[in-house]
């Protein structure tokens, strides 16, 4: 597929130009491009413009010591075309060990400012920012659990005895640095359905909502 047919699909999934955009992608359920991820990165630009921006979650690889500018993203759990963001020209990152993104675009510096060390993804973070600008978030073949904006709902959503941790993560700088907040890896509350947002999710896009409006989706 080539970047003037790419441009062409996220036209018709709803991307316009000025939109602060946070992508989640598969490469693999994306197929062959001409030029690799690094065309799905161009289209996604040409699509939105010069006055938008473009947002992802980067994460890091856990198997090294985190250093914002030099760390890779972990690709087992971000995917390829986060790292590939990651190194693109123009591309700003955030300095948290617990919540790296990237962003490029006008909006990027505001977005990407100071965020909470712990409760990363409340009020205050960059999440809570996209929300504010009225960002949108676009999926590519990626799973809808992985989508990271859930992690700020988590937080607003009025749901009792709502389960914390503490985890302990190496920056090349500092060292050792121990941050807490909700469980965002196992869930923020036991329910006996099991994974209870997937669910939800799921359902609520079965029921044939979030597939056009403020936010643009592809599978």
């Amino acid at each position: 597929m080539t970047r003037h047919e790419l441009h062409r699909q996220l036209r018709g999934l709803g991307l316009v130009r000025g939109d602060v955009v946070m992508v989640h992608a598969s490469m693999r359920a994306v197929g062959p491009l001409e030029g690799g991820g690094d065309t799905l990165i161009a289209a996604i630009a040409d699509t939105i413009g010069p006055t938008s921006t473009m947002l992802m979650v980067l994460d890091a690889d856990p198997s090294e010591p985190f250093d914002a500018l030099t760390t890779p993203v972990g690709v087992e759990d971000m995917g390829v075309l986060a790292e590939l963001f990651r190194c693109t020209s123009g591309v700003e990152v955030n300095d948290h060990v617990a919540a790296r993104f990237a962003a490029r675009g006008p909006a990027a510096a505001d977005l990407l400012s100071h965020s909470p060390v712990h409760h990363y993804f409340a009020e205050g973070s960059v999440l809570a920012r996209f929300v504010t600008v009225g960002g949108r978030v676009l999926r590519l073949g990626a799973d809808i659990d992985a989508t990271t904006l859930t992690h700020h709902a988590e937080y607003l959503a009025d749901v009792p005895q709502k389960r914390h941790v503490r985890r302990t993560l190496q920056r090349a700088d500092v060292g050792a640095v121990t941050i807490e907040s909700l469980d965002d890896t196992a869930g923020i509350a036991d329910w006996a359905g099991g994974d209870y947002f997937s669910a939800l999710m799921r359902d609520y896009l079965a029921d044939g909502h979030a597939r056009v409006g403020p936010a643009s989706h592809a599978s």
